[in-house]
């Protein structure tokens, strides 16, 4: 069965870090591009950043550079976003996203609360 699964979300204060993690299950990672978005209450989702499967570029929002690293995990199928110097503005369900030319997959969220 194919699978994405986010964790490692919670409340954190401002100026602290997560991290996150999307675990894969019933497919290699290694061969997707893979890429973290981002869901405010009553905004539309937006990308937050990405990181290829051919050479490991990654790609940031400005929003985030320079706060958020991606990286892989390939040795266990997973991906992580490191959030650090948390902002009360980066409030919002965190989804990871798999793909390539011919599939897409997405997980079902992870909450991040930035508040004092």
């Amino acid at each position: 069965q194919v699978q994405l699964v986010e964790s490692g979300g919670g409340l954190v204060q401002p100026g602290g870090s997560l991290r996150l993690s999307c675990a894969a299950s019933g497919f290699t990672l290694d061969y997707y591009a893979i890429g973290w978005f981002r869901q405010a209450p009553g905004k539309e989702r937006e990308g937050v950043l990405c990181i290829s499967s051919s050479d490991g570029t990654t790609y940031y929002a400005d929003s985030v550079k320079g706060r958020f690293t991606i990286s892989r995990g390939n040795a266990k199928n997973t991906v992580y976003l490191q959030m650090n110097s948390l902002k009360p503005e980066d409030t919002a369900d965190y989804y990871c996203n798999a793909h390539d030319r011919w599939n897409d997959y997405w997980g079902q969220g992870t909450q991040v609360t930035v508040s004092s």
